[in-house]
């Protein structure tokens, strides 16, 4: 079985079956990212995404591993989707600027009202910087490097902002986060909101 790195290779020198099957490989955890974040449109920044990917194919090299790259663009992408909707430029700072501040209307997933949408919804309520961060890592496992190169920060940047988007959330949570007083991994498995295994292998972007 092809790598990651093969496939974008092979899709570079125009295989559209390699396109697609690297894009069948990861194109859950693509609409996992986008979904609560920007539920108008996910289509169009998933695909947005893996033509990015094929453009700057020579950045891959730098990262820790294909994942790492892939939702570093998906974040990039992310944020040009919210500079083109706001009404000014500076209108979109990730570091402040929470989902629910720019796309006040709940995703069908958050109106469900259970665990899973308390959840979601929490996380629509923090930084979308941390929210990122935290998704990337509890549910999509991540590594500390990977999610560097992800978010592209220094791995010790990486750490704070999951201490800080843990804090936020449990605030967010109320009464539901203190009940839940506990690993954020182990509550995603209950309310049903990590990643499975996916379809085919990653590999590091040296090469």
């Amino acid at each position: 079985m092809k790598s990651d790195a093969e496939l974008l290779d092979a899709w570079r020198e125009g295989d559209a079956a390699a396109g697609n099957a690297l894009l069948e490989r990861h194109v859950e955890a693509l609409v996992r990212f986008f979904e609560n974040k920007a539920e108008d449109g996910v289509d169009d920044l998933v695909q947005r995404t893996m033509l990015a990917c094929v453009l700057h194919r020579d950045r891959m090299r730098e990262s820790a591993s294909f994942r790492g790259f892939l939702f570093a663009v998906a974040r990039n992408e992310l944020y040009d989707h919210y500079k083109r909707i706001a009404r000014e430029r500076h209108a979109f700072d990730p570091s402040i600027s929470a989902v629910l501040d720019l796309a006040p209307s709940p995703s069908s997933a958050v109106a469900e009202g259970d665990a899973r949408g308390a959840m979601l919804y929490a996380l629509r309520q923090i930084p979308i910087e941390l929210q990122i961060a935290v998704e990337l890592h509890y549910w999509e496992d991540l590594t500390t490097h990977e999610l560097a190169d992800a978010l592209g920060v220094p791995q010790g940047t990486v750490k704070s902002r999951l201490r800080r988007a843990k804090e936020l959330l449990r605030e967010r949570l109320g009464d539901a986060g203190r009940a839940a007083d506990r690993d954020l991994d182990a509550w995603a498995d209950e309310v049903g909101l990590r990643a499975r295994p996916g379809p085919g292998p990653d590999d590091t972007g040296a090469r």
